[in-house]
């Protein structure tokens, strides 16, 4: 048998022995369902290191972060990728002057907290375009932007007016619900992020 295909035989071999084990993975045995869960990161072994990596131990995702969207451009969003972490849901709409002043603030604090304190736009009461005029407007692209003109995500969280914050903590409950000024929104993320 070729070198080559002797290779192959055996990187085969090695993928159905572990595609099992991966796919139990996203299991949870309490329920033996697929969960959406984030694992959390876990440090490799040193190189030569005798000693296997530590368990991955996957965030649990609350009740707030169980939804799913569509993104203004129409990528998928679910929400139970952020679990485990602070997360600001920032209820908008294109209209809003409010919302506008507050925008400033969100494209400059976004970008550093991306990985910590993740902020993420629910934008609503509006026509599509100018939702996305607005994005564009503001600089809001690399923060992700819902799309809930249906209002579902509004309703899902109690959000009668804009522009209104929603900040849940990394264990899924909402400690803030309300109006926020810039300054008041970046001392609670900064807050967050430090804790």
């Amino acid at each position: 048998m070729p070198p080559r295909t002797a290779r192959r035989l055996v990187t085969a071999a090695v993928l159905a022995a572990t595609l099992p084990a991966a796919a139990s993975c996203a299991v949870d045995p309490e329920r033996a369902t697929p969960v959406g869960v984030v694992a959390a990161a876990s440090p490799a072994a040193p190189a030569g290191s005798a000693s296997p990596a530590a368990p991955v131990v996957p965030a649990r995702v609350p009740e707030t972060l169980s939804f799913t969207a569509k993104t203004l451009d129409g990528t998928a969003f679910s929400a139970a990728a952020l679990a485990g972490k602070p997360v600001v849901l920032w209820f908008w709409a294109p209209w809003c002057a409010t919302c506008a002043s507050q925008a400033w603030t969100v494209a400059e604090i976004a970008p550093k907290y991306r990985d910590t304190v993740p902020i993420v736009g629910v934008a609503g009461l509006g026509e599509q375009k100018a939702m996305k005029e607005f994005v564009t407007e503001f600089d809001l692209a690399g923060t992700p932007q819902l799309d809930d003109r249906s209002g579902a995500l509004w309703r899902r969280f109690e959000v009668v007016e804009q522009s209104t914050f929603v900040i849940v903590d990394r264990d899924g409950r909402v400690v803030h619900q309300g109006f926020l000024d810039g300054e008041s929104l970046t001392r609670q993320v900064d807050a967050l992020a430090r804790g």
